[in-house]
Parts: C-alpha cells; structure tokens; sequence
C-alpha cells in the first residue's frame, strides 16, 4: 500500500485529495493548522491520519518524516490575501513566503530522504493561474505562487535521476471556500472571460493531481498542469 501525504488536507482541494485517495486504498496523512473540527471530520470519513502542524516551522515538517516513509507528497497548504501594493507589510509579505514557498520547502527537504532511498516518488505542487500571469491586487501572493512554479522546475531536475517526478498544477478559479467572497455580480463578469464559464471544482483539481501521482504519469516531470477552464491559455 502507497502512502500519500497531503498538507493543507483539511478543507478545498486538500479533502478532495484526501477523499480521493482514500478511496483508493492509500494510506492518507494529511497535515492542518488550525482548522481541527474540519480535520478530524474528515479523519473520521476517510480513515485518513490527521497531523497538527504549522508547515512553516522546522520543529514541525521534522515531526512528519517519524510516520514513515512517503511514497506521494502533494504540496497543497497555502494561504491567500489580497491588498493594494502600497499597502502591503514586510509582515504580509514574510507570512505569504512563510506558508507558500518555505512551508512547501520543509515539508518536501524533511520528507525526501524517503523518497532517494527508494529511488521513487512523486511530489506535486499547488501553484495558481497567478503564479503564471500575476493579480491586480495579489502581488505577493502572486509572486509565492510563481516561486512554486520555479521551485518545481529545478527540483524536477535535480531529482529525475533518482527516479523523483516533480509537477506543478496551477488551478484557476475554484469552488472553495478562499473564493467564497465573490459577490454574484463579479463572478458573472468571471464567468464571461473563461471559456468553459464556470468555476473549477475541488474534485476536477484533484483528479488532475491524482493522475500525477500515478504510474501513468512516469513519464512526466517539471511540468505545469493548468486546470483553469481556458481562462489563461
């Protein structure tokens, strides 16, 4: 039985990988902050083992290399906010890189040794539509996710001779909670600018992600898989 770990697996695309996986007879961890009710719901619905941790700290992405080995790693956590540049804080912008480009960064350095050891894995990082073409609005955000695009990259690079496949998707406009916010009226003008005209949903992004980690995607490493409805082509 592979193991899957994802972080940021309690709400969004993060439940739709851990609901996917489950059901394919993985051995799910999952990784949460702060929203705990939500984790161990999902604990219970799945079988999936729940882990505490702020991705940000050292001290905690060590603690996830003692559940073993990770076959599957998927770099899901992240946070969004949107500001006018000018308003922007040194501390906006340190907690954006903290959580996006550094968590992403720890979780994957603490759980790689397993991964070279068994000259095999998959790795698949979760970037944006912003990441490749930038938000009004949403620089730093903007720029952590264009980092992942880079992180990505190399990484594939660096570990294709150990047998390693690194990809990134960069989803466009999802249902989830973080895009709740939208009034009817701007979500209509939305609307009018994807082709396909709608929303992505939590489950379309995760089966994207799940093709990745499967053996049918061997032969595919330091790309950028964009589920955006032609929204940015």
């Amino acid at each position: 039985m592979k193991t899957v770990l994802i972080t940021g697996g309690s709400r969004g695309i993060g439940a739709a990988c851990v609901r996917l996986f489950s059901k394919n007879n993985f051995r799910v961890l999952f990784t949460y902050n702060k929203s705990k009710q939500h984790a161990l719901a999902l604990s219970r619905e799945t079988g999936a083992a729940a882990i505490q941790a702020d991705i940000s700290s050292q001290a905690d992405t060590r603690v996830l290399a003692q559940h073993g080995a990770v076959d599957i790693l998927v770099n899901n956590a992240g946070i969004a906010q949107q500001k006018l540049f000018s308003d922007i804080t040194p501390a906006d912008w340190d907690r954006m890189f903290d959580v996006n480009i550094k968590g992403m960064f720890l979780v994957t350095q603490a759980l790689l040794p397993g991964m070279i050891h068994n000259k095999a894995g998959k790795i698949i990082n979760l970037s944006s539509i912003w990441g490749q073409c930038g938000a009004s609005c949403e620089v730093h955000y903007s720029a952590s996710k264009a980092a992942v695009i880079g992180f990505t990259k190399a990484l594939a690079k660096e570990l294709g001779p150990s047998g390693i496949c690194v990809n990134c998707v960069a989803p466009g406009i999802i249902d989830t909670e973080m895009n709740a916010h939208i009034d009817p009226e701007d979500l209509k003008a939305l609307y009018a600018e994807i082709p396909l005209s709608r929303m992505g949903t939590p489950e379309e992004v995760a089966a994207m992600i799940y093709f990745l980690a499967s053996e049918q995607a061997g032969y595919i490493t330091g790309q950028v898989l964009a589920p955006n409805g032609g929204w940015e082509l």
